[in-house]
């Protein structure tokens, strides 16, 4: 990066750590630091809530699996809108009517402690891992793209967002957070712009789309139905998206403590209300927009030279090797494809402007070049991994980020480099809230306390405020301590919901028979949700052994229905003996 890039970078997260600093202002108690003292508007909760989700992974990878896979990605979050009715409707009034700190409260109430505390133990497993994963996502990206040194990258990366996360609490994820967003999207809105800008003077943003179209990119909808009936494993089409990520979707923002700290923090129900159905109204048109980069980006280095591989930082490495004669040949072959594509890119637009009949046999021959190209691209990868077996081949999450590098004006590199920075620490400060949270009220508070966090003097008040910070510190080192473990994970957005994806069914399914089950008692959904999650990581091994064909998606929906069909039987068996 340039002299002004590193500038514009420090400044903008600087900035953002001295305005959490500011915002951390709150009262010095448990309320106060965790919910900041419930007294948010539906705005900061919707922003709160779209930033805890959307993390660096969703802005690095998604880009990138659009342009290999094309837009179907979307699908996933189809399910989103009807679980934030649900949510609204069955949760949020419980969860404020109680005035829990945390969700796993109410279990105790309504079944027992050990279900209370099995679950909270499977909240900090998941989101503990996976924000250990959400640490590493951008510090491996930019320490392959700049050289930087990924042990120091992950300590940096997590380091400063503890300062401020440790310092305000909830009051100063939200605020900052709020800021993080209108930066980022007016950042991925200029790098959309430069996209389209730097294409050839005839190719116009509705041309760009013709050629992604053409291509397969533009596939948003699919049906995930071929000659054989129904694809099981195919991870992401309408029914898959509809059913899988509706379960999903209501484990993650109805359980998961990450999510449900947030719409804790507003004034009442309404408010709570209003940010939940606003974020299913806008959550798909976003992720819409941002996958709709890497179609673009996919037309972009159809008419400009692309690299064969992303990550550079590899090739640069077994460049020097026996093998780097093999990777300049085959970078040769892949530029006469990519100069084809240029050409063929081109008549096919002409040919549709124009109404010519030939616009089906062009477009043939831009799927066999792209198909071509893509051969060339496994070939290549095939070559590296040859050279060095330890190195990560996959390059989907390099793909956005390597087009920034190389194309933006000096400063705007700065700022998007400040993007990735931003909506990791947007996710990240609100896990470790959360994550400090359950430790400090579902563990500390209740077994030194056995009452949860009430009827404790002044003085007990501050200092559990105070633990409550060093709970926050510790978890920010676990989850370095997981970034510096992490590696050859693939695409990173699928890898954080697969993972998530072998707990939150079952813990859905504990809050579905809480809800809505009410002769079911602790001790049958507490085994219930044992056997439940036996289940579904014998699917995920059988899946990944390649025994079954399964796509992660459908794990929620098995984890859930097995909780709430197993208690039923259990309870049903009680009664009769």
């Amino acid at each position: 990066m340039k002299s002004f890039d590193w500038i514009v970078l420090i400044l903008t997260l600087a900035g953002i750590v001295l305005y959490g600093l500011y915002k951390s202002r709150t009262s010095k108690n448990l309320e106060g630091y965790f919910l900041s003292n419930r007294n948010m508007n539906w705005g900061l909760v919707l922003l709160s809530i779209m930033g805890t989700q959307a993390s660096a992974i969703t802005f690095l990878s998604a880009p990138g699996q659009a342009f290999t896979d094309g837009m179907r990605f979307v699908q996933y979050y189809f399910g989103l809108p009807i679980a934030m009715i649900v949510i609204s409707v069955s949760f949020v009034p419980i969860f404020n009517k109680l005035k829990v700190f945390t969700a796993y409260e109410y279990l105790e109430q309504r079944f027992d402690l050990k279900t209370r505390t099995f679950t909270a133990a499977m909240f900090l497993l998941s989101r503990g891992f996976s924000t250990g994963i959400s640490v590493y996502a951008p510090s491996i990206i930019l320490s392959s793209l700049f050289g930087w040194d990924i042990f120091w990258t992950n300590i940096f990366m997590g380091g400063l967002l503890i300062i401020y996360t440790v310092s305000g609490g909830a009051r100063a994820v939200a605020y900052t957070q709020q800021l993080q967003m209108i930066i980022i999207f007016a950042a991925m809105f200029i790098a959309g712009y430069y996209i389209v800008h730097n294409m050839p003077d005839t190719i116009s943003f509705t041309d760009a789309l013709s050629v992604s179209g053409a291509s397969g990119k533009l596939n948003v909808i699919t049906t995930g139905v071929n000659e054989n009936g129904f694809e099981w494993k195919d991870r992401f089409n309408i029914i898959s998206g509809l059913i899988g990520g509706f379960f999903l979707a209501l484990s993650y923002f109805g359980t998961d403590q990450s999510q449900v700290g947030r719409y804790l923090t507003a004034k009442d129900n309404t408010e709570s209300k209003i940010g939940l159905l606003m974020n299913g109204l806008v959550k798909i048109p976003m992720q819409f927009l941002i996958l709709l980069l890497g179609a673009l980006l996919f037309t972009y280095y159809q008419f400009n030279s692309g690299p064969i591989f992303f990550n550079n930082a590899v090739s640069e490495k077994v460049y020097q090797t026996s093998y780097g004669d093999s990777l300049k040949q085959l970078e040769r072959e892949f530029a006469v494809i990519n100069r084809n594509q240029a050409s063929i890119s081109a008549a096919y637009l002409d040919a549709k402007e124009s109404s010519e009949a030939n616009t089906g046999s062009l477009k043939d021959s831009l799927v066999k070049l792209n198909a071509g190209a893509n051969a060339i691209r496994e070939q290549y990868k095939a070559v590296l991994k040859k050279a060095d077996p330890s190195v990560d081949t996959n390059d989907t999450n390099y793909i956005f980020l390597r087009f920034v590098v190389d194309t933006l004006p000096a400063g705007l590199v700065g700022l998007l480099i400040a993007v990735i920075f931003l909506a990791s620490w947007g996710s990240i400060a609100a896990a470790l809230n959360s994550l400090a949270s359950c430790t400090m009220i579902d563990f500390y508070c209740r077994f030194r306390y056995k009452n949860a966090h009430v009827d404790d003097t002044k003085l007990d008040e501050e200092k559990k405020y105070r633990l409550s910070k060093w709970f926050t510190f510790l978890w920010g080192l676990f989850c370095i301590v997981i970034a510096e473990f992490s590696t050859n994970m693939g695409s990173l957005i699928q890898a954080v919901n697969e993972y998530g994806s072998l707990f939150y069914g079952v813990i859905l399914g504990i809050f579905l028979v809480a809800f809505y089950m009410k002769k079911i008692k602790g001790s049958a959904v507490f085994y219930s949700a044992l056997i439940g999650e036996v289940i579904v990581v014998t699917l995920y091994i059988l899946d990944k052994t390649g025994v079954i064909g399964f796509s992660f998606l459908w794990l929620n929906v098995v984890g859930a229905m097995a909780v709430v069909l197993i208690s039923y039987l259990v309870q049903a068996a009680v009664k009769k003996i």
